[in-house]
């Protein structure tokens, strides 16, 4: 019987932690800081609970059923299952995140010595993506080149950066934002929840999974504790990565009040404490975050299309790599205007069904709980999309009136009624037929 050795098992680690790490995560906590100041603690426990919380919990959900999106969804029906794995597939995949990685590590590490115009972003994409596909085309090299590699400059390059937010502060810690006074912890609840790093965690799940395998572990149970193991060992990094961050723009007031996002804070930040050295580093940090991000997104596209098409992995991986391409060059303002309501509305499914999941011991039939709260979930994830994509008005009045809609949560209080009353049927009708979850 196989098992990983320490060392195998740490860059499985690392793999996992350089895998969630991209823009957005580095991106979000600056200005989440900024705005909760003298907050700063209540801010970021909420925080940490949905951005790194939520996706740990998807990655044990995902190891208990071996990392496949398939046996998760098994409880809805082949055909449900298979629409909803494509649907998230395809969002954080070729369509939106995939593409938004490049652009957004253009934006933030490369604009500012080349300019923003679109030349320049042709030949960073070029370059990116061939980077990218080197990488995928062999996922059973995925520990050595990312975990053993390039994870440990990036860490290399937070270490610097988490270390100066913390022991040369630009300055003390600011006031609070209106928002974060009167609720600290819901404020900062929302910023983890808007990273959308667990809909990223239910494709990360087979690639965890399948780097496991490679190694010639088979023994399921081994490949479980691995697959947890390193999701713990990539929680903790985000964790230290996210209160440094966190730190940073609480103490960022002086050289950044005028700030609208995290990259104005952190770009601030760096040209303060390290000049034109310091947006090098940033530079390299944005990078080295997009790229193994989408290393990862893409090699689980490939996975999951090669078994589910009579295609092979080789020929996903390369047509989605090219089309993530063409769509980089589109702008990150369009890409952004049409992924987000996507985003949106697959939110609310994917956290109810990795909840339903974990809790899959209390149902005597699960897909008679399975099928009515992801329901409720579908329907109010649609309105929420709709409402994203700029159409408030097709959206009834009720929706909007519902504890915590104005959050973004609306489905939350609905969801867990229809819950209660799954479980309670559930229970009435006795044992059924459990379907594998």
């Amino acid at each position: 019987m196989t098992r990983l050795k320490g060392s195998d098992l740490l860059a499985l680690g690392f793999m996992t932690f350089a895998l969630f790490l991209g823009a957005g995560n580095i991106i979000f906590p600056p200005s989440a800081g900024m705005a909760a100041g003298e907050h700063l603690g209540s801010a970021a426990l909420g925080f940490l609970l949905t951005g790194v919380g939520l996706p740990l919990l998807t990655i044990v959900a995902l190891a208990r059923v071996g990392g496949g999106m398939a046996l998760l969804t098994a409880p809805l029906g082949r055909r449900a299952g298979v629409l909803f794995a494509v649907a998230v597939y395809l969002a954080i995949g070729p369509l939106f995140a995939t593409p938004r990685t490049a652009v957004v590590s253009f934006e933030m590490g490369v604009a500012p010595f080349t300019g923003n115009s679109g030349t320049p972003l042709l030949v960073y994409s070029l370059a990116y993506f061939a980077a990218v596909l080197f990488l995928s085309l062999n996922p059973g090299r995925l520990v050595d080149r990312i975990g053993k590699f390039i994870t440990p400059v990036l860490l290399a390059g937070l270490l610097v950066l988490g270390g100066a937010a913390l022991f040369a502060p630009a300055g003390e810690i600011g006031d609070a934002a209106e928002a974060y006074r009167s609720a600290p912890f819901v404020q900062g609840f929302l910023q983890g929840y808007l990273t959308m790093d667990t809909l990223g965690a239910l494709v990360f799940g087979i690639v965890i999974a399948t780097a496991i395998r490679d190694r010639g572990v088979s023994e399921r149970g081994l490949i479980t504790r691995y697959s947890v193991i390193a999701g713990l060992i990539a929680a903790l990094g985000l964790s230290l990565v996210y209160l440094a961050l966190f730190y940073l723009g609480a103490t960022s007031q002086d050289i950044a009040g005028d700030a609208q996002n995290g990259v104005q804070i952190l770009t601030a930040y760096v040209q303060h404490s390290f000049g034109t050295t310091g947006s090098l580093l940033l530079a390299l940090v944005i990078t080295l975050a997009c790229l193994t991000t989408a290393v990862g997104l893409l090699t689980a596209c490939g996975e999951f299309f090669s078994g589910l098409l009579p295609v092979s992995y080789r020929a996903v991986v390369v047509a989605f790599g090219l089309f993530s391409l063409v769509v980089a060059n589109q702008g990150l303002t369009q890409l952004i205007s049409v992924s987000v309501p996507v985003l949106v509305g697959l939110y609310p499914l994917a956290i109810v069904l990795v909840a339903l999941s974990l809790l899959d011991g209390l149902w005597l039939s699960p897909r008679r709980v399975f099928v009515p709260v992801m329901l409720v979930a579908l329907i109010f994830g649609l309105v929420d999309g709709v409402g994203a994509a700029g159409f408030q008005q097709w959206v009834p009045g009720l929706f909007g009136e519902l504890p915590l809609a104005e959050h973004g949560l609306g489905w939350l209080v609905p969801v867990l009624a229809m819950l209660l009353l799954a479980a309670v049927f559930d229970r009435l009708l006795g044992e059924g037929r459990r379907v594998a979850a």
